[in-house]
């Protein structure tokens, strides 16, 4: 009886799942029914995977070529410690041999006066580790101006551990570029530049290294950005990049996937100070330019205007009669510099280089700077409302450039419409600005009590009638401010003043 029942319950709950089971599928059968894709469409899918790029065959060929540098220095001879408090305490030069003190002294300090014996010889100390490339069979390598600076001994390591001696060729400080030279019984495995004309964002890159002085590591990206500015100097004109770059890296090359150098690493973002992605160098035809130059004398010669310049603001634009504010702003032709003795003079606004149109004060440095010194050039400025021609002779770049100062003193003042009160300077040359209203606009264009106008719209100024006078003939043609040159303790700047 008892065994009947159990049968009968187990019967009772495999009837009861089944239905379950019957229920689900119907429900599910629904479910897939009304939100699945229609039976004949063809979903996407590609016949042959994409396959991730393998960057082994480049790193395997250039690798070799691409080494470790370690600069070290002299530090300066005890003897030249005179200047401590601690070791110019008198009495430490009579110390007896004995004494416990005399020990410490001779090993930390210097031998004063009257002490026999000479002061310890300078010793090696480690200063910067970085990265370069061998670019001839020879044993020319490029690395960067900041990795081997302040040094006095380099060694290079190579991708083998061996280590060799080199000397220095040539620095540019500007382009922050260094040419080593390592002499030594073997042809070196050596890389080419890359035509970074034609490289384009997005492309595949591979940087090699010296991170951290790991040496010999490779990371992969791609170029992020072309012709970036990061101030770092006059010839900003970077290629950014999102491989990983580190402490270490300075110097270093980046490849393309033909084992040919678009950029040499020089610097990196990081609020971190680690690698954030990203990453700017050297673009691998100005690198060439420059190392060609050291390689040949170990100096760089570039052309040279005189000029003080700025970029050209919308406002300037307009107070000049140019309809675009594309061309760099002339503030002050140096006397006795290429662009003064041949005409060229404050409020110009350069707008083509040999015809060649110039955009903004960085496409002018290189423009110039990657001519030679004695080189004729047609520059063409616009002045007093219509483009002119000046050809000029090319001078050389100085090391240091410098600025003139010309001191004016104010005197008694008369207002003017414009928010500030001047006088006559006292050479005779311009207005004197004594009292500017913080309300005006003049005050807001950034005058200052103590500028003195030198001219309106390139138009010497030497009166208030004067300064009226360039006014109201830019009123009447149609402009909406003028251009007013101010020099401000010996410098000469411009401000766009509102009219109307």
């Amino acid at each position: 009886m008892n065994s009947e029942k159990t049968t009968s319950k187990v019967r009772s709950r495999l009837v009861a799942a089944v239905a379950s089971l019957a229920v689900a599928g119907a429900i599910g059968a629904g479910a897939v029914g009304v939100g699945s894709l229609p039976v004949l469409a063809d979903p996407v899918e590609l016949q042959k995977p994409v396959q991730a790029p393998s960057f082994a065959d480049v790193v395997e060929a250039v690798s070799p070529a691409v080494v470790s540098v370690r600069v070290s220095g002299k530090t300066p001879p005890q003897s030249e410690m005179a200047g401590s408090p601690f070791f110019d305490m008198p009495g430490f030069e009579n110390l007896p041999d004995d004494h416990p003190l005399r020990r410490f002294f001779d090993q930390f300090g210097h031998r004063g006066e009257g002490r026999s014996g000479p002061p310890r010889p300078p010793r090696e100390r480690p200063m910067a580790q970085g990265s370069g490339f061998f670019i001839s069979e020879d044993g020319y390598l490029v690395t960067n101006n900041h990795v081997i600076q302040g040094g006095d001994d380099y060694v290079v390591v190579l991708d083998d551990s061996t280590e060799l001696s080199a000397d220095l060729v040539g620095t540019d400080p500007r382009t922050d570029l260094a040419v080593l030279k390592v002499d030594a019984d073997r042809d070196f495995t050596y890389v080419d530049f890359a035509d970074d004309d034609n490289v384009r964002v997005g492309d595949w890159v591979v940087a090699v290294g010296n991170p951290f002085g790991l040496g010999g590591t490779v990371t992969a990206g791609i170029v992020s950005a072309r012709s970036r500015v990061i101030n770092a100097g006059p010839y900003d004109d970077f290629l950014q990049i999102d491989a990983a770059v580190n402490r270490g890296n300075s110097g270093g090359p980046t490849f393309d996937l033909s084992g040919k150098v678009v950029g040499v690493n020089t610097a990196i973002f990081s609020p971190s100070g680690g690698n954030v992605g990203i990453a700017f160098a050297i673009p691998a035809n100005l690198a060439k330019s420059v190392v060609t130059d050291l390689i040949d004398d170990g100096t760089i010669e570039r052309g040279w205007l005189g000029v003080q310049i700025r970029e050209l603001t919308p406002e300037m634009a307009d107070a000049v009669g140019l309809e675009k504010s594309q061309g760099v702003f002339i503030e002050n032709a140096n006397e006795g510099e290429p662009a003064a003795e041949s005409g060229m003079r404050a409020g110009d606004v350069v707008i083509a280089i040999d015809g060649e149109n110039v955009a903004s004060p960085r496409e002018l440095a290189r423009n110039i700077g990657n001519r030679d010194p004695g080189e004729n050039v047609q520059v063409t400025v616009w002045r007093n409302g219509q483009p002119e021609d000046i050809d000029v002779k090319l001078g050389e770049m100085p090391d240091e450039q410098q600025t003139a100062l010309a001191p004016g003193a104010p005197a008694p003042a008369t207002p003017t419409d414009f928010g500030f009160s001047v006088t006559p300077a006292e050479d005779g040359g311009g207005l004197v600005i004594t009292d500017v209203d913080p309300e005006s606009a003049a005050a807001e264009t950034g005058l200052m009590p103590g500028d003195i106008i030198r001219s309106v719209n390139s138009q010497p100024v030497e009166s208030l009638d004067d300064l009226r006078a360039a006014v109201d003939a830019a009123s009447e043609a149609g402009r909406g401010a003028v251009l007013v040159q101010i020099e401000r303790e010996g410098a000469n700047s411009f401000a766009a003043l509102p009219i109307g």
